[in-house]
């Protein structure tokens, strides 16, 4: 079994940077993507960034993609994602997710199905 523990949220203005952290426990070897979802009031929880637990491939959501950076710690069996230039509509409950499930087809890792377990979420407030 694997466990998510995120950390790193907060209430930021609008441009600043904060990254977050997702430490994985347990039967690491078994985990083959780490993803980081968010979800704000009255939405559905929606994809951001993920990482292949072993290799460099990374994924992004549009909205996301040149702001974010998703990257991995492997000594430290920590994800991170580094977010830049964030803006209000960023302003969410940012939850990471692991799958120990592998698929040839990137477009999978983009579903919240394909996760298997979940953390408790870390609130991000971005003010205007």
């Amino acid at each position: 079994q694997v466990q998510l523990i995120e950390s790193g949220g907060g209430l930021v203005q609008a441009g600043d940077s904060l990254r977050l952290s997702c430490e994985v426990s347990g039967r690491t070897f078994t985990v083959a993507v780490v993803g980081w979802f968010r979800q704000a009031p009255g939405k559905e929880r929606e994809f951001v960034s993920a990482i292949k637990w072993k290799g460099t491939t990374t994924y992004y959501a549009d909205s996301v993609k040149g702001r974010f950076t998703i990257s991995r710690d492997n000594a430290k069996n920590t994800v991170y994602v580094q977010m830049s230039y964030l803006k209000p509509e960023d302003t969410a409950i940012y939850y990471c997710a692991a799958t120990t499930l592998s698929y040839p087809s990137a477009n999978y890792y983009y579903a919240k199905r394909t996760y298997n377990t979940w953390g408790q979420g870390t609130q991000v407030t971005v003010s205007s």
